[in-house]
C-alpha cells in the first residue's frame, strides 16, 4: 500500500511495482534487524568463571534447589581440585543459605565486591545473605534486575571452573536477563513426572531451545518409592519424564527416589551427597559426572 500510495500519480509497470515492494520490505527487514541487534546486551563472561550451568525447572517445588546444591557438592567431592561455585539467582526465594548452612554476611574486598561464603569447599553467594533472617524482598522487576546484576558482577568469584546458578521456577526475567547477559554453557532440566509438572517444564525446554542455550539433560526427582517390605519400586506419578525426555530429544541423566532423606539434608544444611553411602550419594556423584562429560565435549567441539 505504502509504495502504491508514493507512485500512485506516476505510471510504472506492474513489474516494477513488484521490484519496489520488494526492495522495501527486504530493506524493512534489514532495518529492524539492525535495530534488533543494537537493542539486545551483548554477553560478557563472569571475571574468573569458565562455564555457567543453569539450573532450571517450570514449577517450584519439584527439587531445583535441591539438585542445584548436591549438583555443586559433588563436583567438588568428584573433582577435588576444580573451583565450584554456587550463584543463588532466586531474589524473591532465596533458600541457598539454609541448605547450605551459611548464615554470614559477605565481607568487602578494597574494590567493594563481595567475597563469597563457602561451605565444603564450594563458593556461594545469594540474596539471603544480604538481607535478615524471614525478610520479605518486595521489589518490582527493575529493582529484582539491579540486585541480580549485583549478586553476579559484583562478587569477587576468584578462579571457578564450574559455577551452578540456581534459577528460580518458570520462564520469567531472571532467565531471559542470565541467557541474554552470560554466556551459558548449559542447563539442567529438574522435573518430576506429574503431568503438571512435565507441561511446564516442556515451556521452559522451548524457551531454552528458542534462545539456542544447549540443554545438558533433565533430572527427574521423585521418580518412585521403594516399598519397605519387598524393596520393589513404586511408580507413584507414572513414567511421563521418559516421554517427554524424547519429545525434546534429550536424556533424563539421573532419576531420583521421592526418600525423606533427601529433604532431611538439605533442612540441615547437609547434602546428602555427602553420605557416600546412600544411594543417592552415589547418584549425585554420577550426575556431576556426566554434566562434566557434556561440558568437555561441547567445548571439543567449539
Amino acid at each position: 500500500m505504502l509504495i502504491n500510495k508514493v507512485f500512485g500519480n506516476v505510471l510504472v509497470s506492474h513489474t516494477v511495482r513488484k521490484v519496489l515492494a520488494k526492495c522495501y520490505t527486504e530493506g524493512l527487514k534489514s532495518h529492524q534487524k539492525d535495530l534488533m541487534s543494537r537493542g539486545l546486551p551483548h554477553k560478557k563472561p563472569i571475571i574468573g568463571v569458565k562455564q555457567i550451568v543453569l539450573i532450571s525447572s517450570g514449577k517450584g517445588g519439584v527439587g531445583k534447589s535441591t539438585t542445584a546444591v548436591n549438583l555443586s557438592t559433588a563436583l567438588k567431592l568428584v573433582y577435588p581440585n576444580k573451583n565450584v561455585g554456587l550463584l543463588d539467582a532466586d531474589i524473591f526465594g532465596p533458600s541457598i543459605p539454609l541448605m547450605m548452612n551459611l548464615h554470614d554476611t559477605p565481607f568487602l574486598t578494597e574494590k567493594n565486591l563481595m567475597v563469597p561464603l563457602v561451605n565444603y569447599g564450594v563458593k556461594c553467594m545469594s540474596m539471603g545473605f544480604l538481607i535478615e533472617g524471614a525478610t520479605p524482598v518486595l521489589w518490582r522487576g527493575l529493582m529484582v534486575m539491579q540486585a541480580l546484576e549485583k549478586l553476579i558482577r559484583q562478587v569477587d568469584w576468584g578462579d571457578i571452573d564450574w559455577l551452578i546458578v540456581d534459577t528460580p521456577p518458570g520462564t520469567g526475567d531472571t532467565h531471559l536477563s542470565l541467557v541474554q547477559n552470560l554466556p551459558i554453557s548449559g542447563v539442567v532440566l529438574v522435573t518430576t513426572p506429574q503431568t503438571a509438572a512435565l507441561q511446564v517444564a516442556k515451556r521452559g525446554a522451548g524457551m531454552y531451545d528458542k534462545l539456542n542455550i544447549p540443554i545438558i539433560g533433565i533430572v527427574e526427582n521423585m521418580s518412585h518409592i521403594t516399598c519397605p517390605t519387598c524393596s520393589s519400586d513404586i511408580k507413584v506419578f507414572g513414567n511421563g519424564t521418559k516421554q517427554f525426555s524424547k519429545a525434546i530429544n534429550t536424556e533424563i541423566l539421573e532419576s531420583f527416589p521421592l526418600n525423606k532423606v533427601v529433604s532431611e539434608g538439605v533442612g540441615n544444611g547437609l547434602p546428602i551427597v555427602l553420605n557416600g553411602n546412600s544411594l543417592e550419594s552415589n547418584l549425585y556423584r554420577n550426575l556431576a559426572k556426566k554434566v562434566v562429560n557434556f561440558l568437555k565435549n561441547k567445548a571439543a567441539i567449539e
